[in-house]
């Protein structure tokens, strides 16, 4: 959980305002997009596993935070073998929007017929190279190309994948992030929330100081435009490693804006 005490003061305003806004979608009517959203949650192709963790990631009021509409170009960045956010943001824009999925041709391969169905016509796959190095705890990641021009993208997600990349891998991928994305494009990060300032070791390596997540993106040229807590977790004491916890990990949640 983000503390304000460790938030630069130029920040505090920002952040203060976004949770008054970070309202649950269960409180209010739907709107078309939630309404889309929350039909492709019954869908036939999720499985157990992720109606399991529908009520931990309040998928509806998530995807209404990051402001996405069904007429967007979206890239998500490392949807991984559930591709949890893919089989509900697939759906939604096949219409009207693109959906690029980035990540290695293993990943894909393991996804299984879903990936075929109507739904998932304008879902189009972007093989990286992603190498996981054991000695390093990290993932290597080749180069970056995330499959369309520079300045085309509404929004990119990066969701619980940000720890596992070096401070200058994720130099990388932010830099990368602000080329592909349109002026005033938004970059949505979620992870696992380190203590400011915390010294790395087994226990915390698979966590992300938000303080440190926000500095690292505004380097690369993004305005930090709202933040959620909606994902924070008072029973998460951030000292256990992520996959100890018996329900769901302390998480941050912010929203960036290109100029």
């Amino acid at each position: 959980m983000l503390k304000p005490n460790l938030i630069p003061k130029s920040m505090l305003a920002i952040i203060s305002l976004s949770f008054l806004f970070s309202s649950s979608a269960n409180s209010q009517v739907l709107t078309e997009v939630q309404k889309k959203i929350s039909k492709a949650m019954n869908s036939e192709y999720r499985s157990q596993t992720e109606l399991d963790r529908d009520d931990d990631r309040d998928p509806i009021a998530a995807i209404d935070f990051m402001g996405i509409r069904d007429d967007m170009t979206i890239i998500e960045f490392l949807p991984a073998g559930q591709a949890y956010y893919t089989k509900l943001l697939g759906p939604l824009i096949n219409d009207r929007g693109h959906l690029m999925v980035i990540d290695t041709q293993a990943t894909f391969d393991a996804w299984g017929e879903w990936k075929n169905q109507p739904e998932f016509t304008m879902t189009h796959q972007v093989v990286i190279e992603n190498d996981y190095n054991r000695a390093k705890l990290l993932y290597d990641i080749g180069d970056i190309d995330f499959g369309i021009m520079a300045g085309t993208a509404d929004k990119f997600l990066y969701i619980r994948e940000y720890h596992n990349y070096s401070v200058d891998d994720n130099e990388r991928i932010n830099k990368a992030v602000f080329d592909v994305l349109k002026p005033n494009g938004e970059y949505v990060i979620i992870d696992h929330t380190r203590r400011h300032m915390e010294q790395e070791d087994r226990t915390n390596f698979r966590r992300e100081d938000p303080v440190d997540v926000i500095y690292q993106v505004q380097n690369a040229g993004f305005v930090l435009d709202r933040v959620s807590n909606m994902f924070s977790e008072p029973s998460d004491e951030l000292d256990k490693e992520v996959g100890q916890i018996p329900n769901m990990t302390d998480r941050f949640f912010l929203v960036f804006k290109k100029p």
